[in-house]
C-alpha cells in the first residue's frame, strides 16, 4: 500500500516541537506496518527533508508567531478573514490549489492520503477528496482554541480564539466524516471528536526517539527544568499556572530554569526564574535536571514531553492532564493538580536527589509497551483502510 502523508512540516531530523516528534513516530509506524510512505509538506526555512527520496517539498514556510513581526501577523489575520480560514491554515496558503494538485499528481500512483493534522488539510480542503483518507487528529483543536479563549484576558484575543474554535469545529467534523479511519493521540479525544463506538478510530501511543543510553553517568546541573514553546497558548497557560501557583510553595533554595521560546512579558512577570531561551540540545537539558515538572493545564492530545521524561526514566511531578492518554505511569512520577501538593512533591524529590539518591528508573519497558501498542493501533487503521479500498474497487 502506497500512502501520501500530507503534513504541514516534513521530518527534517531536527524536531523542535511535539508535533514534529509525533510525525516521525507515526511515519515510522506506518513503514513498520509495511506501507510505502511518501511525505508531502513544507520545510522550515533553511531545512532539508530527512528522507528526500520519499519526500515532496512544497516550499519553505515559517509559521511561528514568535518570529513574525506585527505586519506579518496582521497579514495572516487579514487573509484568514478574507478566506474564511483559520490563521494556522492561511499561513500555508503560499501556493495555489492548482500547484498543489499538480504536485500531488507528480507523486505517481498511490492508494490513499494520510491527512496529518488540520492546518494543511484545512488550507487546501477539497484537494484530497479523490482517494480514501486517514485523518490524524493530533489534538481536538476546536476545544483547545476554546480553552485559549476562556484563558485570554483581552477581548480581541477572546474573539479571535472563539473564531478559530468555531472554524475548527466544522473542519474537524468534516475531516472525521470523510476519513476511512481516524487516529488520535489520546483515547479521550475519540469521544471528543464524536467517534466513540464507530469502529473508525484508535489512539496512538507515541515514542520520541530520545537516546536513553545518554542517561548513564548524567550530571545534575539544575533543580527543575521546563522546556517547551511557551509562545503556544496551551503551553503558556501551564507555565503561568506553575509560576503563579506552585513556585511560591517551593523551598527557597530550589532553582527553576525555563528553556525554549518565551514571550517577553512572561519573563518580566517572573524575574526569579531563569529563562534560558533556546538550548542547543533539548535532550541534554532535560537529562541535567534533578526533577521534571510536567505542567500541562490546557489542550488536548498527548504530551510528548511527558513521554520523553518517562522514556528516559527521570523523576517527575505531573498534572493529570500531562499524563492523559498514558496507560502506565512510572513509580517515580507523582500526579496531582493541587499546587501545594505539587510543590511539596517537588521539594521532597529534589531533597532526595541532593542527598545523593538516584530517583531515575529504566524507561525501556515503558518505551517497549508504547511501541507495541502503537504498531497494533496502526495495523487496525490500515486494515480498515484496506477494507475501504476493496469496497471502492468492488463498486467500480
Amino acid at each position: 500500500m502506497h500512502l501520501l502523508f500530507v503534513t504541514s512540516l516534513v521530518p527534517d531530523g531536527k524536531p523542535t516541537t511535539g508535533y514534529e516528534i509525533a510525525n516521525k513516530a507515526i511515519i515510522d509506524g506506518l513503514v513498520r506496518a509495511g506501507a510505502r510512505v511518501t511525505v508531502l509538506g513544507f520545510t522550515w526555512p533553511g531545512s532539508t527533508a530527512l528522507d528526500p527520496d520519499n519526500t515532496i517539498v512544497l516550499g519553505e514556510v515559517d509559521v511561528r508567531n514568535d518570529t513574525a513581526n506585527l505586519s506579518q501577523k496582521l497579514r495572516w489575520l487579514g487573509k484568514a478573514f478574507l478566506a474564511g480560514l483559520t490563521v494556522s491554515s492561511v499561513k500555508l496558503r503560499i501556493i495555489s490549489k492548482d500547484t498543489l494538485r499538480a504536485v500531488v499528481a507528480s507523486a505517481g500512483p498511490f492508494d490513499a492520503y494520510v491527512l496529518n493534522g488540520v492546518p494543511l488539510a484545512g488550507a487546501f480542503e477539497g484537494c484530497f477528496d479523490d482517494k480514501p483518507q486517514i485523518f490524524v487528529a493530533h489534538n481536538v483543536e476546536h476545544r483547545s482554541a476554546r480553552e485559549n479563549a476562556e484563558a485570554a484576558t483581552s477581548p480581541v484575543q477572546k474573539y479571535l480564539f472563539n473564531r478559530e474554535s468555531n472554524l475548527l469545529a466544522g473542519l474537524e467534523r468534516r475531516l472525521c466524516g470523510k476519513a476511512a479511519f481516524v487516529f488520535t493521540l489520546a483515547d479521550e479525544d475519540i469521544d471528543a471528536l464524536g467517534l466513540s463506538g464507530t469502529g473508525r478510530a484508535a489512539a496512538l501511543p507515541l515514542v520520541t526517539g530520545v537516546d536513553m543510553a545518554k542517561m548513564a553517568g548524567r550530571s545534575v546541573e539544575r533543580d527543575l527544568g521546563l522546556i517547551g514553546t511557551w509562545t503556544w497558548q496551551p503551553n503558556r497557560i501551564g507555565l503561568e499556572w506553575f509560576l503563579r501557583n506552585v513556585t511560591p510553595h517551593l523551598d527557597k533554595t530550589i532553582g527553576v530554569t525555563v528553556a525554549g521560546s518565551t514571550p517577553a512579558d512572561l519573563k518580566a512577570a517572573w524575574p526569579d526564574a531563569v529563562f534560558a531561551g533556546r538550548v542547543s540540545d533539548a535532550g541534554d537539558f532535560v537529562r541535567s535536571c534533578a526533577v521534571i515538572p510536567l505542567i500541562s493545564r490546557a489542550g488536548t492530545g498527548v504530551q510528548l514531553k511527558t513521554i520523553e521524561t518517562f522514556e528516559i526514566g527521570l523523576p517527575s511531578v505531573a498534572t493529570a492532564l500531562s499524563v492523559r492518554g498514558i496507560a502506565d505511569i512510572p513509580a517515580n512520577c507523582v500526579v496531582t493538580d493541587d499546587p501545594v501538593r505539587f510543590a511539596h512533591a517537588i521539594n521532597a524529590m529534589v531533597a532526595r536527589v541532593h542527598a545523593g539518591e538516584d530517583l531515575t528508573c529504566s524507561g525501556e519497558g515503558f518505551r517497549a509497551a508504547q511501541l507495541t501498542r502503537l504498531d497494533q493501533q496502526i495495523r487496525m487503521g490500515l486494515d480498515r483502510l484496506e477494507t475501504s479500498l476493496a469496497d471502492g474497487r468492488a463498486a467500480a
